[in-house]
């Protein structure tokens, strides 16, 4: 018996899922529904399932939601859509009978948490959040370290994040630049940073406190460096610059976005120092959690290189991790599309800053040693596939706790839409008076 599977958003994030259904899980899983506003996107997965053997799947429009449900005996539905899209499709799709899967972070803003959390409990349906990040070997094996105990009762979290100017700028060329949208960069990126340290030390956030702005890219920071006149999209005709990505240069994010525009007028590769960015490139945040332990973290999203550093202390120790996804964006590259180099292996630079990952312990009194990190050859070093072998073929009893719902979705978003109001005013936030229920609860949960 399969799983009768509808798919809710069909750009470019749904093909890790639609790829797992057609080839690994075919025998587990059936994608018979796509709901997607946009025709050529839903053909685009129409035709991929079809060009894999597999039966076309019926396309239908988002307020048919419910009636597909039920025509099509969907058991679960996988939700891809924009972000500011997932709290109302989640809630419908409950209502309507089904479990869901959803790409990260669940929602943006602590209204809309609060009604997925109501219709959770209303109606005792699943929903599967997708933090990829948790399954990748590095990230696992600093879980290890600290669920072992090897430096004790965590204190502090140092955590950098690296965006490049490849990666980084990505976010101010599409709909993740209005804030309304995505939440900002602290909801819809950070989430998987916010999540990890969630998990790694067992602990609950408490207090946010933020700071940041838009400093770099947008049109008044490209006036004040007297960067001049610029084409509105990277896809033309004529001299180019390291900040456009032409869609012409990669065949799916032509097929998706290019090639579709004349439904619906979304412009995929839009200037990233033109005008109507609302959301910050630089962050900073100091979180206190449940148990006494403080994070500070923060984000860049025009770094030379990509990757990121996080010092975990302890009263036995301390854990360091420093990954390095890419050390260099260069001209000479060209505008390749290779957007997430930890998504999509890039190519090696000869550097001072070569491409790899380093997770060191050293307790007090003791010299530093290298715990091994055991990475597989797909996106994000493996931890994509065990992903979705959790998701599709049922996940087994782990004792990291990977497997990640609804409540891990609300928890790392917390600090993501607390941090944001702390930018509107200027004050720090209690995560507990955001509004939703289990933010209350700031009981700690065992590491070990």
């Amino acid at each position: 018996m399969t799983t009768r599977y509808a798919l809710v958003g069909a750009g470019h994030r749904a093909q890790m899922y639609v790829d797992a259904i057609a080839d690994d899980y075919r025998d587990r899983a059936d994608l018979v529904a796509i709901c997607e506003p946009n025709p050529t996107r839903a053909q685009f997965y129409v035709d991929r399932l079809v060009d894999h053997g597999l039966a076309a799947p019926s396309t239908w429009q988002p307020d048919q939601l419910e009636e597909m449900i039920r025509a099509e005996r969907i058991e679960r539905v996988i939700v891809t859509a924009r972000d500011d899209l997932h709290a109302e499709l989640i809630v419908r799709s409950m209502d309507a009978g089904a479990d869901v899967v959803v790409e990260k972070p669940l929602t943006i803003d602590a209204a809309s948490a609060a009604t997925i959390e109501a219709a959770a409990q209303r109606t005792g349906r699943s929903v599967v959040l997708t933090f990829n990040y948790r399954y990748a070997p590095r990230n696992t094996a600093l879980r290890q370290v600290i669920a072992e105990g090897r430096i004790g009762r965590v204190t502090s979290i140092d955590f950098s994040w690296m965006l490049d100017t490849q990666h980084g700028a990505d976010y101010f060329r599409r709909w993740h630049r209005e804030k309304e949208h995505s939440g900002g960069l602290l909801v819809h990126k950070s989430s998987h940073h916010f999540d990890l340290v969630n998990w790694w030390i067992g602990q609950r956030p408490r207090r946010v406190f933020a700071s940041g702005a838009l400093r770099f890219y947008g049109a008044d920071n490209a006036a004040a460096r007297g960067l001049g006149d610029r084409p509105d999209r990277g896809t033309h005709d004529g001299n180019r610059d390291p900040f456009e990505l032409d869609l012409r240069g990669d065949e799916r994010l032509r097929a998706l976005y290019l090639d579709a525009e004349q439904h619906d007028g979304y412009v995929r590769d839009r200037d990233v120092f033109g005008p109507g960015i609302t959301i910050e490139d630089n962050l900073a945040l100091v979180v206190d959690y449940s148990d006494g332990a403080t994070l500070s973290y923060s984000l860049n999203a025009h770094a030379p290189w990509e990757g990121y550093r996080v010092a975990i202390n302890g009263t036995e120790g301390r854990a360091e991790l420093e990954v390095v996804e890419r050390g260099a964006v260069l001209v000479g590259d060209g505008l390749h599309p290779v957007v997430d180099p930890s998504a999509v292996q890039d190519a090696a630079h000869s550097s001072l800053r070569p491409m790899g990952e380093r997770l060191l312990v050293q307790r007090h009194w003791e010299e530093a040693v290298e715990v091994p990190i055991v990475s597989g050859e797909s996106a994000h070093g493996g931890g994509d596939a065990l992903l979705l072998a959790d998701v599709f073929a049922g996940p087994v009893n782990d004792p990291l706790g990977r497997p990640a719902d609804w409540t891990d979705g609300v928890r790392s978003i917390a600090v993501g839409i607390a941090g944001n109001r702390s930018l509107e005013t200027g004050l720090p936030v209690q995560v507990a008076d955001l509004g939703v229920a289990i933010l209350r609860d700031s009981t700690p949960r065992a590491t070990r």
